[in-house]
């Protein structure tokens, strides 16, 4: 194929080093970490309302992470795309992906307003127990999705950035989208700075401000560092049916995979509800958990995509299982030194929600339980995006529906039939990570992925 002289000067093919790992990996784990912040900032700030408005913060959390996990989806088929073609040197090709990604994320957007705004109050009054409760989340959701066209454009930048090796300037969107947060957190959940006091209802709006603002800025700092020259970015926002399609059918099944994982998971917090609200407090916690100390997990799985679509891209079919092998040393070692803090200072942690000494001990075995998920989750999320990364998302569906299936079985059985405690519920998360190890793990070990081409 014959290259522009702009595209010669670019060269965007990885290498399966140590060092290009890391170069990877740290930014975004980064740019993940700032987003679960936000998430643990509105909690803490919340929890200053009361147990109740900190046990409904994991109800709607839970509800607007359904959504966020589809433009995740979204982002992730569309980063094994650019990747695949920054490893074959196609820099033209970049730029038409990127437009066409943004067009079906604004679609999607308008799709999860419209359901949240007219089927979800339906689904919540079904399935709370409490009215007070029910209308609460409704007039919370009503407003913060709104924040979700931001969100989903957001997540094409992502998979832009971390596609073409640049995951560096990640940093500088989520940063500014923390600071952003916090601020309005403080200063609408409790009236300050002369702002009207909205309680539970100001970290939805506070959100929708700060995902606006980290969007605005990194589009500022992608045009200044040449980023919108060099992929051709905005060029032709003509529709491309060939590029949608192919965007949709990378990502269809990956959308599916995290709307089903994220749907299981507001079902176990349902679950949850039926036992109290300190049980649903101290589970809103462990979701911060995973949130926050799993980003250093997701940030390698994440990498595992990029960089084994990236070989594959460049016909480097021996070196995509070592690549594999040694990113997953990376994850397993960070999740080992977060399993170890949190066991040894467990305190440390669970005190900063000020919920005292009563919810701490009750958190305490929930914690062991979700800190040792956290160690097998950082060995199945690599090879499950390392799939990914091959093309072939189908595949990460079938696990999907198998994990989720013995996921909400158990659960159902613990928690609503035998009425065990919550700590039982959350052992959950070794059948759902096993059942995702290993056949991603087969798949890459058969060597069925050669032969596909996207």
């Amino acid at each position: 194929m014959i290259m522009g002289k702009e595209n010669k000067e670019i060269n965007l093919q990885v290498s399966i080093s140590n060092k290009q790992i890391l170069s990877i990996a740290l930014p975004i784990t980064a740019a993940i970490i700032v987003p679960q912040i936000n998430f643990i900032t509105n909690n803490i700030f919340l929890g200053g309302l009361g147990q109740k408005a900190l046990a409904l913060a994991g109800i709607t959390g839970v509800y607007y992470l359904i959504f966020a996990v589809v433009g995740h989806g979204l982002n992730n088929g569309l980063q094994a795309l650019i990747s695949r073609r920054a490893g074959e040197n196609r820099i033209d090709a970049i730029g038409n992906l990127f437009s066409q990604g943004v067009r079906i994320a604004v679609v999607f957007a308008l799709l999860g307003i419209s359901i949240t705004w007219f089927i979800a109050p339906t689904v919540l009054k079904w399935s709370l127990h409490d009215s007070e409760s029910v209308n609460i989340c409704i007039r919370f959701l009503n407003i913060r999705i709104l924040g979700l066209p931001f969100l989903y454009v957001y997540q094409m930048r992502n998979a832009l950035l971390v596609g073409t090796n640049q995951s560096k300037y990640l940093i500088i969107g989520t940063a500014t989208e923390a600071v952003t947060n916090v601020f309005f957190d403080y200063s609408l959940i409790y009236g300050k700075f002369g702002m009207p006091n909205l309680g539970f209802d100001g970290a939805a709006y506070s959100s929708i401000i700060s995902e606006f603002a980290g969007l605005a800025v990194i589009f500022v700092v992608i045009r200044m560092n040449g980023i919108t020259r060099q992929l051709h970015l905005f060029k032709n926002w003509a529709f491309d049916l060939a590029n949608t399609k192919l965007i949709l059918n990378q990502s269809y099944p990956l959308i599916l995979q995290h709307a089903i994982s994220i749907m299981s998971w507001e079902f176990f917090y349902i679950l949850i509800e039926h036992h109290g609200e300190r049980d649903l407090a101290v589970s809103n916690t462990m979701r911060n958990i995973f949130g926050f100390f799993g980003c250093f997990t997701w940030a390698f799985a994440a990498t595992a995509n990029t960089m084994v679509s990236n070989v594959i891209g460049q016909n480097l079919h021996q070196d995509v299982e070592k690549l594999i092998f040694r990113i997953m040393c990376w994850s397993v070692g960070f999740a080992l030194l977060v399993c170890i803090f949190l066991n040894v200072f467990p305190h440390l942690f669970l005190s900063i929600y000020g919920q005292g000494e009563e919810f701490i001990q009750t958190a305490i075995p929930v914690l062991r339980v979700v800190s040792t998920a956290l160690v097998l989750m950082s060995v199945s999320v690599v090879w499950m995006n390392a799939v990914t990364g091959t093309g072939n998302s189908k595949m990460n569906l079938m696990s999907e529906v198998a994990a989720i299936t013995f996921y909400c079985f158990y659960v159902y059985i613990v928690l609503e039939k035998m009425n065990l405690p919550i700590a039982w519920g959350w052992a959950s998360e070794w059948i759902y990570w096993t059942t995702i190890l290993i056949p991603s793990f087969w798949y890459i070990r058969s060597g069925k992925w050669k032969s596909r081409k996207i």
